[in-house]
């Protein structure tokens, strides 16, 4: 990669990192995208969407073995205040790029430059997707897939930023890389009265404190040990006053889980648990599901192949393997379902940075030399697939 298309790389973050824009809000992030893709020769430029943009270079040569692929990077930023001491900090108050969703798109960006200047004389397809709301459930990828993004594709490769490495390391595995996640909410309806008087009182916050501690049998009572979810209460609220027992309590939280089956049972579980002790205690419960994205499956081949172009960019010792999934969610899960997929994290820390802020938080930061590996990394893998 040239030092110029370097600095482009770098110019197109700082610019999407001070201007971001919430998941279905992503007009003028998209846009900016497309201004630069329409200046690249040899791309098909379409907003299948209103919030996101693809690009397609379809090459000419037909004999070899030439694949479609799919390179995609999400573009959507959070609810956060920016903290990070950086001079292009988030002009737009109270949201913040802390996931590098400004990165994935400036990686793949330069991707896209460097294939595209290369002409059309090669084997294959290659669809760069600028991906909306992934922050979000439903997510963007599920909306893009339903449009047809996929129709065609052999392989779809994606890349995530991660703190916990430093810039010029990989961090892969094969099989499930990602958790699936069921939020959920629960209402319950007792009947309040004065602190004095308990006995008249059908008490949600004591059958709620009941339902938290029953939930936790799920996990180490009722699922198999080698694939058992995760499950937080993460939510509790009841009252406000000293001396009144309320009439109603919320909780809410959320189900982590690798294994299909696992992931109705838990849901299962918990509504047992839940309506049960409720009725026990003369009240009622009600619950409610937001159901996300499900685990993203990387495939094995695919992620060896990912190990070898990650290793000729920065050397075998800068690819390391994950020891076990993560149990974060990601909806890059749904094109691992439509299609043979591979995700990989790439590192963005620098040591010179001092603590390890984690995503999402609102002093994250990264180091941009990363962005320059990342969009070796997508430029290589289409190389090679689409010679």
């Amino acid at each position: 990669m040239s030092a110029d298309l370097k600095q482009q790389v770098i110019a197109w973050r700082r610019h999407l990192h001070s201007h971001p824009e919430l998941s279905h809000q992503e007009y003028q992030t998209s846009q900016y995208i497309y201004d630069q893709l329409i200046t690249f020769p040899n791309l098909e430029v379409k907003r299948m969407t209103k919030t996101s943009v693809c690009a397609f270079l379809k090459g000419t040569k037909t004999e070899g073995t030439g694949h479609t692929i799919l390179l995609r990077a999400d573009i959507d930023a959070l609810p956060i205040q920016e903290e990070a001491d950086v001079p292009f900090k988030s002009q737009n108050p109270g949201v913040m790029h802390a996931c590098g969703h400004d990165a994935h798109p400036a990686m793949l960006l330069g991707a896209a430059k460097a294939l595209a200047e290369r002409g059309t004389d090669f084997n294959g397809e290659i669809r760069f997707v600028f991906q909306h709301a992934e922050e979000v459930t439903p997510g963007g990828a599920a909306e893009l897939v339903a449009l047809g993004i996929t129709e065609g594709v052999d392989y779809a490769f994606a890349l995530h930023v991660n703190p916990d490495y430093e810039a010029g390391q990989f961090a892969m595995k094969d099989g499930k890389l990602t958790s699936a996640a069921d939020d959920f909410e629960i209402k319950i309806f007792g009947r309040g009265s004065h602190a004095s008087m308990p006995e008249v009182a059908v008490d949600p916050l004591v059958i709620g404190s009941e339902i938290v501690m029953a939930l936790q049998t799920i996990v180490s009572r009722k699922m198999p040990i080698l694939s058992a979810p995760v499950l937080t209460v993460a939510k509790f609220h009841c009252g406000t006053a000293l001396n009144i027992i309320a009439d109603t309590a919320e909780l809410g939280g959320t189900i982590r889980s690798l294994d299909a089956k696992v992931r109705v049972d838990a849901r299962q579980h918990l509504e047992t648990i839940v309506t049960s002790i409720a009725t026990m205690h003369g009240a009622r419960a009600e619950i409610s599901w937001e159901l996300g994205c499900p685990s993203v499956t990387n495939d094995a081949k695919l992620t060896e192949l990912s190990r070898q172009i990650a290793g000729d960019i920065v050397g075998e010792k800068g690819v390391i393997e994950l020891p076990a999934p993560m149990f974060g969610t990601e909806d890059f899960a749904d094109f691992s379902e439509a299609v043979p997929s591979s995700m990989q994290f790439i590192g963005v820390h620098n040591p010179s940075f001092g603590e390890v802020f984690p995503l999402h938080h609102p002093r994250f930061k990264l180091d941009e030399e990363a962005l320059i590996y990342g969009a070796r990394y997508f430029e290589n893998i289409a190389r090679t697939l689409c010679p």
